[in-house]
């Protein structure tokens, strides 16, 4: 199985490159699952760039997907928005058989999960998203829309020393603490479906769209753990477009940002320059996930996502490993792949 993060297709006009270096592979392993942050959608007479529609040719970017050998996508998202476009780019998956999780024309088909079989092994995917809009985004009983899994925040006085420079509670103007956690019941909806699916599935992906720059927010690890303790064997994180720490809870993996794996053109139609991801491959023997390793990616002029020399990101590499630290994670090195020990 291999895992990837943040798919944007938008002005791709040539179907067989974004994925060129790395299709062989696709077609070669059983299952492979990427975050689709775009719609396949054309707006009737043409799009706005400040409008910040996050749209791809139903006919350019589903033939990439599908010459690449992607089998399932996830689709909650906060770029994935609007009524016409959400259907439009389902009905254009539909047509190519590939799989989606995330949303659908009412809540109940937002929420559904995926299910790829390959080799008698049942694959599992379901996928939530933490950001998003506040209105008409959310799908409801009867309202187009995304599946999302609500978090809060709240804003402290800090009423202990949180760092050595941060002066005592008396002085005007010190800054606040930053309080974030998930919203209990739709934690709870989220684990009740992860809980379902595992009847279902022989191996189970909880996929989460979530975050904000690089910081890993309490939010994250409190659905995490939780989505495992229901029965997920890997969790994915995505949306920061940063590579973020990897912890292992209970024997399983949770990549808490896999970062970009094809995105060449975002916000404002701004091109966004060498972004660097990770790619995992997961190796499911027997049904479950006995080796887990990730190799870093970066994309090139021409828009190709490549696979890199870990000799070549060993800024990357260091900045993961130390920030990966404080939860215990260690890696392997093993030619360009990074191994979890879990």
């Amino acid at each position: 199985m291999i895992l990837t993060g943040d798919v944007n297709l938008m002005h791709v006009d040539d179907a067989t490159v974004p994925f060129a270096r790395v299709q062989d592979e696709f077609r070669a392993t059983d299952v492979v699952f990427s975050n689709l942050e775009c719609c396949l959608y054309d707006p009737p007479g043409g799009h706005a760039v400040e409008n910040e529609g996050f749209f791809a040719s139903p006919h350019i970017g589903g033939e990439a997907l599908r010459n690449a050998g992607i089998s399932a996508v996830g689709i909650a998202n906060n770029v994935n928005y609007g009524e016409a476009a959400i259907i439009a780019s389902i009905e254009r998956l539909d047509t190519l058989g590939i799989l989606h999780t995330g949303a659908g024309g009412n809540v109940a088909a937002a929420r559904a999960s995926a299910i790829v079989q390959r080799g008698g092994v049942r694959y599992g995917f379901l996928q939530r998203s933490s950001v998003y809009w506040p209105t008409n985004h959310e799908a409801g009983a009867n309202s187009t829309g995304i599946a999302v899994l609500r978090a809060h925040t709240a804003y402290q006085v800090p009423m202990h020393r949180t760092r050595p420079e941060i002066p005592p509670m008396n002085r005007p103007g010190i800054p606040p603490v930053i309080v974030t956690w998930a919203d209990p019941d739709y934690l709870r909806g989220f684990t009740d479906d992860i809980a379902t699916l595992r009847q279902n599935a022989d191996v189970v992906v909880a996929s989460c769209h979530w975050g904000l720059h690089k910081d890993v927010l309490a939010y994250m690890p409190e659905i995490a753990h939780a989505a495992i303790d229901a029965g997920a064997d890997l969790v994915i994180g995505h949306g920061p477009h940063y590579s973020l720490p990897v912890e292992v809870y209970r024997g399983k993996a949770i990549f808490y940002g896999l970062g970009s794996f094809s995105f060449h053109t975002g916000h404002g139609g701004r091109r966004h320059g060498d972004w660097v991801g990770m790619m995992v491959r997961a190796d499911t023997a027997g049904g479950a996930i006995n080796k887990l390793g990730l190799q870093f990616v970066r994309h090139n002029e021409r828009n190709e996502t490549v696979p890199c020399q870990l000799a070549d990101e060993h800024a990357e590499f260091n900045d993961i490993a130390t920030r990966s630290a404080p939860y215990g994670t260690r890696f392997i090195e093993q030619g360009n792949e990074l191994l979890i020990v879990l």
